[in-house]
């Protein structure tokens, strides 16, 4: 950049590639990087244009440099010392979780006590707030509570919820799915 430009500060900025400018590969002078602001041309001297032909546009990466201004016109320009590939951080596949369940117990001390009924109150709670199909609803045998019949369990991947009323069990599956 020669002695007629003025240092300004050292330049430190992350973005994608959009591409190179220059004749033919790797000896392009110039390379274009998207920023949040827009986009930025920075010259890379020699040093640096056999090393970039890796890059591809798309990739993200970062340019340490200096910022010159030319005083006759005013302009700012942009020089890289180093170019940094950051890569792409893939995000590891998370186990699918599992959906929740509501397991209402069948046996005849809850039945007797308003299981039944219990049961078609929360498929209809369910059904009027749209979660009937983002959950798993089970029939169980005896859950060892009969004192407090009719028994049922929301289960929130770890977490229990037992014998609540159909609006908190719907109330709860909103929460989770928002």
């Amino acid at each position: 950049m020669g002695d007629k430009y003025l240092t300004l500060s050292e330049l430190n900025v992350e973005g994608q590639l959009l591409g190179f400018i220059g004749d033919e590969p790797g000896k392009y002078k110039y390379l274009q990087l998207a920023v949040p602001s827009g986009s930025v041309q920075v010259k890379l001297p020699k040093e640096l244009r056999r090393s970039l032909t890796s890059l591809v546009p798309g990739e993200q990466i970062r340019i340490c440099g200096h910022s010159k201004l030319d005083p006759r016109t005013g302009k700012i320009k942009l020089k890289a010392y180093r170019v940094i590939p950051m890569g792409v951080c893939p995000i590891p596949d998370l186990p699918p979780q599992p959906k929740p369940r509501i397991m209402v117990c069948q046996k005849s001390g809850c039945m007797k006590r308003g299981g039944k009924g219990l049961l078609s109150e929360l498929e209809k709670t369910l059904c009027d707030r749209g979660l009937l199909d983002k959950v798993k609803i089970e029939h169980t045998g005896c859950q060892k509570c009969c004192g407090s019949a009719p028994n049922c369990v929301l289960q929130l991947g770890k977490k229990k919820y037992k014998n609540i009323h159909p609006d908190a069990i719907a109330s709860l599956l909103e929460n989770h799915f928002t």
